[in-house]
C-alpha cells in the first residue's frame, strides 16, 4: 500500500490487524505508526489497550503473546513494537515451504487476531523479500516500504507539505529550505510545522518568511552565492563566503560543493541544448521553470571552456577538502581560494 492510502485509511476508522512499516526513510514509519497510536483508540482506551514495545526488549514469543490479548472495553488494542529491526529472531530465512520451521510471529500472521492492531516499526533497512515473513506479510498484512526521497525530489515535497496545511511558497523559498536542511523529512516536517504555526492561513511562504521563523539567511545562503557567481558578483560573492567562514558548522566546504557543482554542470549541459524555450530548459535540467533565467544568465557569463575549468576546479577543492593534495587545514580559506578560481 502506498502511504496516502495507509493514511486514509486511518483517518477514515479503516484498520488492518498487521503493519510492517520498513525501509530507509523513518520519517514515513514514524508518521504511520503515530497516527496509529492518536486514532486507533480513544484516551480513556489507550490505558488498557495499547502496548509499546521496543524491539531490544522483546523477542518473537513477547511480541505474540501481546497480540493474542484481546481488548478490555474497546473495540481494539494497539500493540506497537519500536525499533523492531532489533529483535533477534525476527527475520526467518525460506525454507522452501516447510512449515515446521516458520517462526510463531508467521504462524500469528497466517491468521490475526481482527481486534488487535500490531504494528512493526522496522527502521533503516529494508526487510528481505526472500524471507518467508516477507511474503506472508504480503498477503495477511500491510507491507509498507518507506524509501528514500532522492535530492531532486525534495523541492516538491516540500511545496506538498506546505499545501497540504492551506499554505503556498514561493519557488526561491522552496530552494532555500530544501539546500539548508537537506533530506531529512523529519527535520524539513518540523520547521515547515514552524512556519505555517506562525503565519496566517493561505499564506504565501517567501524567503523573509523562513529568515524570521527559521533563521535561515535570505541573503547569506548557498542559493544567494550560486545567484552571485551566475551573475559574477564578486563583492557579493565574497560577501556571502565570509559570512559561511564565519558559520562553518552550517555551511561546510563540502555541503558548499555539493550544491554548486550540479549547479554549474546543468550549465554546461545548457550551452548544448539547441531550443531554448523555458519548457524545454526545465525539461531536460529537471529543474523548476522558474529558475531557468538563471542558468541563461550563468550560461552568458560562462562560456564552455571557462565552465570545464569550473567543474575541475570543483573535483580538485571536493578532494582538499577531504584532505587530499592540500597543505592548508581550514576549510573557510578553502573556500575563498574555490570562490576566487571560479571567479578569474
Amino acid at each position: 500500500m502506498k502511504f496516502d492510502q495507509i493514511v486514509s485509511d486511518i483517518n477514515n476508522k479503516i484498520f488492518h490487524p498487521v503493519y510492517f512499516l520498513h525501509g530507509e526513510e523513518v520519517f514515513y514509519i514514524d508518521e504511520i505508526s503515530s497516527l496509529i497510536e492518536k486514532n486507533v483508540l480513544s484516551e480513556t482506551e489507550r490505558e488498557f489497550n495499547q502496548t509499546i514495545l521496543y524491539g531490544r526488549d522483546v523477542d518473537v514469543s513477547t511480541v505474540v503473546s501481546n497480540a493474542k490479548r484481546f481488548p478490555m472495553m474497546a473495540n481494539y488494542q494497539v500493540v506497537i513494537i519500536k525499533e523492531a529491526q532489533d529483535i533477534k529472531d525476527l527475520v526467518v530465512k525460506s525454507d522452501s515451504g516447510n512449515k515446521s520451521g516458520e517462526s510463531n510471529l508467521i504462524k500469528y500472521l497466517e491468521n490475526p487476531l481482527k481486534s488487535t492492531v500490531l504494528v512493526f516499526c522496522y527502521k533503516y533497512k529494508k526487510l528481505d523479500k526472500r524471507t518467508s515473513l516477507a511474503k506472508t506479510l504480503s498477503k495477511k498484512g500491510v507491507l509498507f516500504e518507506s524509501k528514500k526521497i532522492y535530492e531532486n525530489k525534495i523541492p516538491a515535497w516540500v511545496e506538498n507539505e506546505i499545501k497540504k496545511k492551506g499554505f503556498s511558497i514561493t519557488p526561491k523559498a522552496t530552494i532555500l529550505l530544501s539546500e539548508f536542511l537537506g533530506t531529512n523529512l523529519g527535520k524539513i516536517s518540523n520547521e515547515i510545522n514552524k512556519l505555517t504555526i506562525n503565519l496566517p492561513a493561505n499564506t504565501r511562504i517567501n524567503e523573509t518568511h523562513i529568515e524570521n521563523n527559521i533563521g535561515i539567511s535570505k541573503d547569506f545562503n548557498i542559493f544567494e552565492l550560486q545567484n552571485a557567481l551566475a551573475t559574477k558578483d564578486a563583492v557579493k560573492s565574497v560577501s556571502i563566503v565570509n559570512y559561511f567562514t564565519a558559520n562553518l558548522k552550517d555551511n561546510p566546504l563540502v555541503k558548499v560543493i555539493a550544491i554548486l557543482y550540479p549547479f554549474f554542470a546543468k550549465v554546461l549541459l545548457y550551452h548544448y541544448i539547441k531550443d531554448h524555450s523555458q519548457r524545454n530548459v526545465a525539461s531536460i535540467l529537471s529543474i523548476n521553470p522558474f529558475f531557468v533565467r538563471d542558468y541563461a544568465t550563468a550560461a552568458r557569463n560562462f562560456n564552455l571552456l571557462k565552465l570545464n575549468k569550473v567543474i575541475s576546479i570543483f573535483r580538485e577543492y571536493d578532494l582538499k577538502a577531504k584532505g587530499v593534495g592540500s597543505t592548508i587545514a581550514n576549510d573557510g580559506e578553502l573556500m575563498k581560494e574555490l570562490i576566487f578560481k571560479i571567479l578569474h
